[in-house]
């Protein structure tokens, strides 16, 4: 994982993220965790011709490690 952080904020529909929140716990993992991972492989599959840094295209460690 990177070393620094930034807090991105949104909105989401209270059902939503009820139910978000109670499959992540069923996995044992975090709301962030699993925002983090889809943002990752966001970026991986839009990135289109641009370089993206190593530390971005080398696998990541199992989200339960981080």
């Amino acid at each position: 994982m990177e070393n620094r952080t930034a807090r991105m904020t949104f909105l989401i529909d209270p059902r939503k993220k009820q139910l978000f929140e109670e499959i992540c716990s069923q996995q044992d993992l975090t709301s962030s965790q699993v925002v983090r991972r889809l943002i990752h492989q966001y970026i991986l599959e839009h990135a289109g011709s641009r370089e993206l840094p190593g530390w971005l295209t080398t696998p990541a460690a199992s989200p339960k490690t981080q």
